[in-house]
């Protein structure tokens, strides 16, 4: 009767084992696949002991029985880790299978010396064999890494139900059933029925359990059940080469695209491919550079109608199996779909942006035209001021464009624009100085001077708030920056902030020269025009004093240019002056 018992176990755990192999996905853990394996051997090993009539046949059944056993611990702690998501290193990894080749050493002295088993006698009882042993040191050791195995599998199972939300509760309690029947069975199985060891019962029904985690594992696996479901919803195609270019494989769905590579065998090399280069284009742009991994591809209608044409993605990348490179995947992916809305969408961008371009610039010319009006409506009050916002605005441009040749001083394109288009604003403070001041014929007292010297500030304010909202905060910065500290001197005796050296801003000190430049050679109604020598002698004196010393080299090559542009301007422009 116990034979058929447990003939029936070894049939059982076949009909599983091929259930398995029927329902087997390449995504199933490894450690299942051994699982599968080593439990009929166990029962096996049961099945034998059952049926053999002499103590050789017993003890060679006895090692078929550890052989599965020993083993089955092991990868049944593995599966565990693995489903748990707990990190088991591949040194420890190897150290356990030492662990367990080393006890399973151990059982294969039964019958050639006392460590196992000290001794052992066999009989039949009742039509039932019976060993009858006593168990040595090597046996106990058995007892202690099964012990220990189990052990660490119950506490990887706890660890994760409390603190890997992302293992699956189901799972965990999976797990938990199958381990303790092979437990129940392993410790207490013979305590049922003494002539009949339970564990072959028990590992059939782990087994079963382990078959319902290897179908359930399959839906948790996100990233590969979205690979696949992606390959066959959106049609992509996929070709695998190794090293050597040595075809490995594809879909039907590449080949369709490529059908060159219908003339291919498995590991025939890519040069067989004659009449297609695109293959060894890709493969070579991405060999000489992994970031060029990037093509487009497109499979034009056979009738010659491009809106037909479909146009692919095409990408390659390292063919990754267990973090070990093993050759390259070219994969295509429909992108017709997009690349025509992306058509669609540029056509309609550009007319939009062409229609928002036109109005902004209308909007920057009006801006621009009201700071000019407003910055010429302050000049037409200072009887001192005629065409001086004209005047400086281009000696500020000569000086920047000679800057930008130079390359002393890096300026941003940006930045220039701003500090020429802020030119014109620098002495827009005047609105705010009393026009018995601003129009006095003749030179300011100290205290008229000291109301006078309040337009810097004033103007940086008035700027401030004129531009307040804009969104082109650049040059609102600088536009502040040219008004408020354009009376500002390097040696820090200027004002209103008595700033020195490199805290004046250089907007600020481009235009204060500019500036200068233009009340020297330009008639006050105090002074008359100076001749551009003793002018360039002054602003030459003022280099470090009153002037950036870095901008000398600058001023000494514009001078000829802004000699050239005042000579040009008429007498009459330049008659009064600020």
């Amino acid at each position: 009767m116990i034979p058929i018992l447990y003939g029936s176990v070894v049939a059982a755990s076949l009909f599983c084992s091929v259930l398995y192999i029927y329902s087997w996905h390449s995504h199933f853990n490894v450690n299942i696949c051994l699982i599968f394996t080593f439990i009929p051997i166990a029962c096996l090993g049961h099945f034998m002991f059952s049926v053999s009539r002499s103590l050789d046949e017993a003890v060679a059944a006895m090692k078929i029985t550890y052989l599965g056993g020993t083993f089955l611990q092991l990868f049944i702690l593995l599966c565990i880790f693995n489903l748990c998501h707990i990190n088991c290193k591949r040194g420890i990894r190897v150290l356990l299978f030492v662990v367990c080749c080393v006890t399973f050493a151990g059982s294969l002295t039964i019958g050639y010396g006392g460590g196992f088993y000290r001794s052992m006698s066999f009989e039949i009882i009742d039509g039932v064999s019976v060993l009858n042993r006593e168990y040595g040191w090597m046996h106990t050791a058995y007892y202690t890494v099964v012990v220990l195995f189990f052990a660490a599998g119950f506490l990887a199972i706890c660890w994760s139900w409390f603190k890997k939300s992302r293992v699956p509760r189901t799972i965990i309690l999976l797990l938990v059933i199958p381990y303790m029947i092979v437990l129940l069975s392993y410790f207490w199985g013979k305590r049922i029925y003494r002539r009949m060891d339970f564990m072959p019962h028990g590992y059939l029904l782990a087994q079963i359990m382990y078959l319902v985690i290897s179908v359930r594992m399959n839906l948790y696996d996100v990233a590969e059940t979205v690979i696949g479901s992606m390959v066959r919803e959106r049609a992509i195609g996929y070709v695998s080469f190794d090293f050597r270019y040595r075809y490995l494989g594809s879909n039907s769905i590449a080949r369709r695209l490529v059908p060159e590579l219908n003339g291919l065998s498995v590991d025939d090399g890519v040069e067989r491919m004659p009449t297609d280069k695109k293959i060894r284009h890709y493969l070579d742009s991405f060999k000489e550079n992994p970031e060029n991994n990037t093509f487009v591809f497109t499979m034009h209608d056979p009738s010659g109608n491009e809106e037909n044409d479909r146009i692919y993605n095409v990408n390659v990348n390292f063919l990754n199996d267990g973090g070990c490179r093993h050759g390259y995947i070219v994969t295509f992916t429909d992108d017709t779909a997009n690349r025509k809305y992306i058509r669609l969408l540029d056509t309609y961008n550009e007319k939009l942006q062409s229609e928002v371009n036109a109005k902004t610039r209308h909007i920057v010319e009006m801006h621009d035209n009201l700071i000019m009006s407003l910055a010429m409506m302050v000049e037409s009050r200072d009887n001192s001021t005629g065409g001086h916002i004209k005047r400086t605005s281009e000696g500020v441009r000569i000086l920047i464009d000679e800057i930008r040749k130079e390359g002393s001083i890096l300026l941003f394109a940006e930045f220039c624009r701003d500090v020429i288009k802020a030119a014109p604003m620098h002495d827009l403070g005047k609105i705010a100085v009393d026009d018995s001041i601003l129009r006095k014929p003749g030179r300011f007292t100290d205290e008229e001077f000291e109301k006078m010297k309040q337009h810097a500030a004033e103007g940086a304010r008035v700027i401030h708030e004129i531009l307040l909202h804009t969104d082109d905060e650049s040059f609102k910065v600088v536009a502040e920056n040219v008004a408020h500290y354009h009376h500002e001197r390097w040696d820090g005796s200027g004002y209103p902030e008595r700033l020195a050296g490199e805290q004046i801003p250089v907007e600020a000190r481009i235009m204060a020269i500019a500036d200068v430049y233009d009340a020297l050679v330009s008639k006050r109604v105090y002074k008359e025009a100076f001749d551009f020598e003793k002018a360039n002698a002054i602003i030459i004196e003022g280099m470090g004093t009153q002037f950036d010393p870095g901008l000398r080299g600058v001023y000494e090559k514009a001078r000829t240019r802004l000699e050239d542009y005042y000579e040009s301007v008429s007498q009459g422009d330049r008659s009064l002056d600020s």
